[in-house]
Order: C-alpha cells, then structure tokens, then sequence
C-alpha cells in the first residue's frame, strides 16, 4: 500500500486539461454549473499562462533546465489551492478563509498562515530564545529580548523580532488589508508582483500578484555556453548552459587543457600522469599533473655555510642557508647570552632557575637551567573549586576538580532534569526527544525536547482524483476536511466483478468505485444460485486522502459485504434423520449441513446378531458412503453375558460377551479326587466332560492302594484304588495284637478271628476305638495280680516325693512375696500424698473458673447498661435532628 504523505514533494508536471463539457456536473451534487465552469475557466487560464514557461528556446539542452517543471508546476498547485479554498493554517490546522487576515514566509517555503497564528507563534518563540540566551550567555535581558529570533513554522528560517508580521499584506506585499473581491484570487491585490527575479538577473516579476515563488524569469538574452565557445539566445533564468562539447581551458598546470564536457565553474585537477622530481631533487616517481611538486620526505643533509654541521630540515628547493648557531647564542632558559662562541660548542648551563611559563599558563618552571623541555604537568598544589561550586580541596594545578552532585535544574524544556555531574550552571539543552503528538494527529514531533507547542507538521498531503489529472496538495492534518477534487474524464479502474462486460462507464471519482447492482447469480454446488445483490470484489479507493467519517448506511440482512464469497445456500430442502427412519423428515436449509436424530429408537441389529440397538436415532456407519459431512457414530456395542447352551453341556457359562457364532471350547479346570480320596485330579472341562463313564473312572483311578478303612476293622483296603465300596471287609488277615485286661498278656491274632471274637461276645467290631481294638479278649492270670501290686507302691512312692519337692520350693519363693507385699504397701503410701495434691487441684480449679465467671457476668452487665445508655443518645439525636439518618 502506497502511502498518502509525501515529504514536500511537488506534483509531477501535467499538461493541460482539455476543456469540459457544460454537461458535467460535480460528483456530490454541490455548487452551480456557474461556480463549475468558472473553476474551469480559471484553470484554463491559469495553463494557458504557464505554458510558455514549459518551453524552451535555444538549439542546446541543459541539464539545468530539467527544474523548470517542478518549479512552475508548485507555482500552479499553489494557484489552485488557493483558489479552491484548500489553504489551511499549520498552526490551528484550521481553513484559511478569504477574508482571514494572513502572512506567508517569503524565504524557502511560502507557506501561508494566519495573521493572528504567526503572530503569537513569533511572540512565544522570541521569548524563549530570549530566556535561553539570557541565562546561558553573559548579556541582559533586555539585550536578549532585542537579538532573540523566531522561525518559520514550516521550513525553520530564522527571523529577526523585528520582522514579527503586524499587519495584513498581499502576497506582493504592496497592498495593506487587500479586500475581497471574488473576481481576484484570495489575499492577492491583482496587480502585477513586480519582485525582483531570483539570481538578481535585474528583472521583475510579470504574474499578478500570487502565491508561492516567483517563477524563474521568462525573458529572452543573448549569453555564451560555459566554456565560451557557442552563443544562444535562451531564457534569462536558465541563461547559464553547457554546448556538450570539450572544455578545453588550459588547466593550472598551464600545459594540458581540460577533456571535460563544457561544464559550469572551475576546470578539475589536471589528471595527466608523468614521472616527476621532489623538491630536493633525490627522488623520481609517476605522479599525476596536480601533485607533480611532492617531498620525498628525507633529511636534506647539506652542508651548511659553517661547513660543521648539515641541514636537519627536510626535502625543500632552493638554498639551506646560515648555521643557526652563529652569532649570539643563550642559554637553555634565556638569561645568560654569549657573544662569538663557536658553532660546535656546546652552550653552557647559567646556574639560574628556569622561570619558564609552564603548560598550565599560571606558574612558571621551578628548576634550574637545563636543556630540553620542561616539566609538561604542574605539580604546584593549588586550591580549586569544582564547576558547581560545591566542593573547595587543595589539588594539584595539573588535576581538574570535580564533584559527584548531580545538577537538579530543569533544562531549557522544562520538563528533564540537567542531571549532569558538577554542572557550572550552563546546562547543555534537552538531548531527548520531544516525541509529543502533533496537532495533525498523525506524526510526532521529531524535534529535541522543547518548551511551548511543537512546530506544525511539515509534511503535505496530495489529493487527487482516481485517474490522477487533478490534485493539489494539502497541510498534514487538514486531508479530512478538504473536498476531493472534481474530474470530468472516465474512471480508469476496471471493475473486478464477473459483470465486468455488463457494467456502463461512470465518470472519473475520488474514493472506491459505486458498487456493482446487478444479482450476483452464481451457481452452488448444491445446484441452486445466489439471488443476492452482486458482492464481488470492488477496486480499492485511492489511498493517498482519506475522506472524513460519514455516517455508515444500514445494510439490510439480504446483503453481503463486497469482496466476500457468495453466503450459505439459504434454500429450504427436506432432510431425513441421520438414523434414515420413514417418516421422519424435516424442513432445513440447504446450506446448513447440520444433522437431527428423531425420537424413535436406532433397531438396527448389533454385530452380535442376538440384540437390537437401543440408543436413539444416530448416523450409521456406512464404509460405501462418500459423504463425509455426516458424523457417523457405531451401534452400541451388546454388554450382555453369553447365554446359549454350549456343546458339550457342562455346568460353566461362557465367560465372553454376547457374541454371534458358536461358544468356544470351555477351558475351565475341574477337580476330580480319585476313588479313595487320596489324590486330587484337575482336568479341563472340555477334556472331561468328552470322555465316556468308564474312561472317566479309569482317568479318576489315582492307581495306588486305596487309602479307606475297612468296615469292621481299622485296618487298610489292601486293593488298588477302585470305585465303590471295599470288597470282603469280614477277611482281613492283617495281624493283630491281643492283650488281657490289665494288658499284662498279649497274643498276636490275624484280623478275622478278632472280628468272629468279638461277634461271639455279642459286640460289633466296628464299635470298638481304635486304642481298644484287641484289649481283654485274652483271660488274666495269677501272674497279672503280684505284677499290679508292685506298680501300685512304686507309684505311691513318686507321689510322696513330689511333694515334698514343692514344700521346699515353697520356702524359697517365701522372700520374694514379702517384698512384694512392702511395696504394695509403700505404693499405697505414696498414693495418698498424690491423692491430697490432686484434689487441692482441683480446688484451685474450680475457685479460678468461679472468678471468670464473676468478672465476666460483671463487666457483661456494665456493657449492656451503656450499649442501652448509648442506643437513648442515638434515638435522641435523630430526634432533634429528623434529617441525619
């Protein structure tokens, strides 16, 4: 994007506008066709009067000549501001009226202002020039208000305070209070101008009296190129002109003469290169015309007239001349002279003290005649005071003094501390930037920091037309006020819409083209077309003025912003649900892509083939269809447990989900223990339950003897493991220990004939324990009686002997009981003491929450009596006083 503001650039030339039709009238629809065709008239005059400005008379072109354009062409654009009342104040930024007194800078940039604006900008600027000068420079106020100066808002010339404008002149400055006719150009007397030309070529002015520079003067003379050697007779403003041929002038070196093409001013350097001595005549080098005389920059190393010594000084022509040790010669410092001494010897030391004036201008060397240069830093110990004045110390004379405080006086802005170190009072002006936003409201002002307003902008502003024939330019700032100019020819931008071939020519306009009214018709890809008004894309408007806000126009719903796509289809379709249930459809736009589920449930099948889906309507998962707009979402998924019959039956369910298709084989591990219970077998279910009933009894068999009790005995199935009861429990032949009552007897019996003893004695053998099993089926005898008398007294004797055993140990154990029982007692002791502190305790306890009590109840009543003493003033007051609330 281009920008809108150029910096004091001139609009390029133009040629001049062909004449207008009557039947063109202005694009607003303001002014007459009288106004309009004055306009007009004028600028035809005003080209028709610069016109042999443009031309040049003479055989030869002159790169000088190249200003002439821009420099009638800014004389014209001031005439066609002024006219057109587009004139405005730097200052105020306000329009300059016609009959607005006024004052334009007749230096550099003949900018105009209001009479009333420069007046109080020169005041102001005077007076702080003045207050600046006054306390930086050592002169009076008065002698400060009388050399103060001010400058020109625009281009920054200086004026002296007596050049502050006082009353209203022309542009010419020969009339005071011109008045205003509407037949003569604003603030102009109608005369001729009669100022004298620029380059003082003696003649005047011939315009009326107008805005601007004078253009540069029109008369014809006589004159000779730069070089001399061709005459022409050109205008007197560009009367100075190259022939285009070669100088040749005879250059300062008086052989070569000049290669250049005729130009203006001295002839350059001579550039001929040649071999060439130095001055002493050693050296040899090429060199160029121009620096042929050079110094090699050697010793000379003459003998001099003394013929003692040689000369020191370097490379030079002519003679070396005398000694400079003849004659009269001093000492180092001055004051001893000798007479006739020779040359070579060398002159001595007089014992005196120096006395030269040392580097620091105040005292002088302190030591004694000597040879070479003096001490170059003065150690003489001074007192000095630092610039500010705060700090006085004794230094030495060589050393500066300065201090750490930091000067607190405001600059010449007003607005930064100087914050210099030692400052002397002469603070140096603001070095920030002003940065403060210029009346234009655009830019900043650039300026170092300043008192008073900021100077105007500088920056102009070109306003033209689309086709860019009519402009004129305008203060930075006032673009918003000013009215696009009028042009009469055909807009040149091309429209952008698709009805390019359809749209009638329109005239040449300030801003963006008039919108296309044609509809738009583009077709959808729904296979409908927009019957919205035409919104494609319009050029854009000329970005070099922006006209002022107006008020924005209501833009109806039905129509879109230009530059913008075609909106949604807003065509009404039916549209089925997204489960595709009969019945249920539904009215919608055919843009809106949007999806609705109906009420009914999905009853779609679910993948397990056993259930139905019963979620609410959703979109189907269909991997065959293209549309991807519409969110397809699975049925859910089925979470009931399996429940067929699975083959082979068995007692387990299936562990998976409801699924289609057979069970799979159940891998559930079963115990089985083997016939006699010694042993427990783990098969899979599948494996187990496919096996006949003999193969289950065989795999069940843990193929070891049985492990069960026979039925009437306690002895051992003696088969292998085997279903079923034991066979043949009656014929146990396992051996069986008998015994007598008093078990003194023993036999050894097979196991039947115990079982067929005790059915004699009319008992079952299974009611008999296991550790009475074979006990008193054999008779005692004599022996059994003696044997029992001798365990009997064997036995009595244990018993007295463990007796006795206790009772001594009885004794000992008595000791420890006793100490037992003392420290029972001493404990018992010990808690009647603690029993006496826990109640006194206790005591002071309850006599400290008794005394809280009190005070708190007592103080608690005085709060209540003055909360309601406090409450009677309040409803007091409000009574006295109804309005305090």
């Amino acid at each position: 994007m281009k920008s809108s503001i150029h910096y004091l650039q001139h609009p390029p030339p133009q040629p001049p506008p062909p004449p207008l039709s009557d039947s063109d009238t202005d694009s607003d629809g303001s002014g007459t066709h009288s106004s309009s065709s004055d306009l007009l008239r004028h600028s035809d005059l005003s080209a028709s009067i610069f016109k042999p400005y443009f031309e040049f008379t003479g055989r030869h072109s002159s790169s000088s000549t190249t200003a002439t354009p821009a420099e009638v062409s800014k004389i014209q654009s001031f005439l066609t501001s002024s006219s057109s009342g587009a004139l405005s104040c730097l200052i105020c930024l306000e329009r300059i009226k016609p009959s607005d007194p006024t004052w334009s800078c007749s230096s550099l940039c003949f900018a105009l202002f209001h009479l009333h604006c420069i007046q109080s900008w020169a005041r102001q600027a005077s007076n702080l020039a003045a207050a600046r000068a006054a306390t930086r420079l050592p002169i009076t106020e008065q002698r400060a208000s009388e050399t103060a100066l001010w400058n020109c808002p625009k281009c920054r010339v200086e004026y002296p305070i007596t050049h502050i404008p006082k009353t209203y002149f022309c542009f010419c400055g020969k009339l005071e209070n011109p008045p205003n006719d509407p037949w003569v150009l604003p603030h102009s007397c109608g005369e001729i101008c009669g100022r004298p030309l620029k380059h003082n070529c003696g003649h005047h002015c011939l315009l009326l009296c107008h805005p601007g520079p004078c253009p540069s003067c029109p008369k014809l003379v006589k004159v000779s190129c730069f070089c001399t050697k061709i005459e022409d007779v050109r205008r007197c403003g560009f009367k100075e002109f190259s022939c285009g041929k070669v100088c040749g002038k005879l250059l300062d070196c008086g052989v070569h003469g000049c290669a250049e093409i005729c130009h203006e001013g001295q002839c350059p350097p001579c550039r001929a290169r040649s071999v060439y001595q130095c001055r002493c005549g050693k050296k040899k080098e090429e060199r160029e015309c121009c620096n042929r005389v050079f110094g090699c920059g050697e010793p000379c190393e003459k003998r001099l007239g003394c013929g003692r010594h040689v000369c020191e000084r370097g490379c030079h022509v002519g003679e070396c001349g005398d000694c400079p040790l003849q004659g009269k010669r001093a000492c180092p410092c001055g004051k001893r002279v000798y007479e006739g001494m020779p040359c070579d010897v060398t002159v001595p030391l007089c014992g005196a003290t120096c006395d030269k004036m040392l580097s620091c201008r105040y005292h002088r060397c302190p030591e004694r005649c000597h040879r070479g240069a003096c001490v170059e830093t003065c150690r003489t110990v001074v007192k000095k005071s630092c610039r500010c004045g705060s700090l006085r110390k004794d230094v030495p004379c060589y050393q500066d003094l300065w201090c750490e405080r930091k000067c607190q006086r405001m600059r010449d802005c007003g607005r930064h501390a100087c914050k210099r170190k030692c400052c002397d009072g002469d603070c140096p002006p603001c070095s920030e930037v002003c940065d403060r936003r210029l009346r234009c409201k655009n830019h900043k002002c650039p300026s170092p920091c300043h008192r008073g307003a900021c100077a105007p902008c500088p920056i102009m502003v070109t306003i033209s037309c689309a086709c860019g024939e009519t402009h004129f330019e305008v203060p930075c700032g006032t673009e918003m006020e000013q009215k696009p100019p009028k042009c009469p020819k055909p807009c040149p931008i091309a429209p952008l819409c698709h009805h390019a071939p359809k749209l009638k020519p329109h005239k040449c306009h300030y801003g963006a083209c008039p919108p296309c009214r044609l509809p738009c018709a583009e077709e959808y890809s729904c296979g409908h077309a927009c019957k919205l008004r035409c919104h494609d894309a319009k050029p854009p408007p000329n970005r070099e003025f922006t006209l002022k806000p107006k008020k924005k126009k209501i833009i109806q719903q039905s129509e879109c912003t230009p530059g913008t796509p075609c909106p949604p289809c807003p065509e009404l379709v039916w549209r089925p649900c997204v489960g595709q249930h009969i019945g249920t459809e539904r009215m919608m736009v055919c843009s809106d892509k949007s999806q609705f589920a109906c009420e009914n449930l999905c009853g779609n099948p679910l993948p397990c083939g056993n259930h139905y889906c019963t979620k609410t309507c959703h979109a189907l998962e269909n991997p065959a269809s293209t549309n991807r707009l519409q969110k397809s979402e699975p049925c859910e998924d089925c979470s009931l447990p399996c429940d067929k019959e699975r083959e082979p039956k068995c007692q387990h369910c299936c562990p998976r989900q409801c699924h289609p298709g057979d069970c799979p084989p159940c891998k559930a591990l079963i115990k089985r223990s083997c016939h006699c219970g010694s042993m427990v077998h783990v098969f899979e279910c599948i494996y187990y339950n496919t096996l006949s009933a003999k193969d289950q009894e065989k795999v069940r068999s843990c193929g070891g003897l049985c492990h069960r009790k026979l039925a009437n005995c306690t002895h051992l199935c003696p088969e292998t493991c085997h279903p079923g009861e034991c066979p043949n429990p009656e014929k146990c032949s396992k051996k069986v220990i008998v015994r007598c009552k008093c078990q003194t007897l023993k036999r050894e019996w097979p196991c039947h004939d115990v079982q067929a003893a005790y059915h004699s004695a009319g008992s079952h053998p299974k009611d008999i324990t296991k550790n009475q099993f074979g006990i008193g089926l054999i008779p005692c005898n004599s022996d059994c009686k003696s044997k029992m008398q001798v365990v009997e007294s064997e036995l009595h004797l244990r018993k007295s002997q463990v007796t006795e055993v206790k009772e001594t140990d009885n004794e000992k154990l008595a000791p420890k009981r006793r100490k037992r029982q003392k420290r029972v007692q001493e404990s018992k002791e010990a808690t009647k003491i603690q029993k006496i502190i826990s109640t006194t305790k206790k005591l002071l306890l309850y006599l400290f929450i008794l005394i809280v009590l009190v005070t708190a109840t007592y103080y608690g009543y005085k709060g209540l009596l003055w909360l309601n003493d406090w409450m009677n003033e309040v409803d007091e007051r409000r009574q006295r006083h109804p309005r305090i609330r």
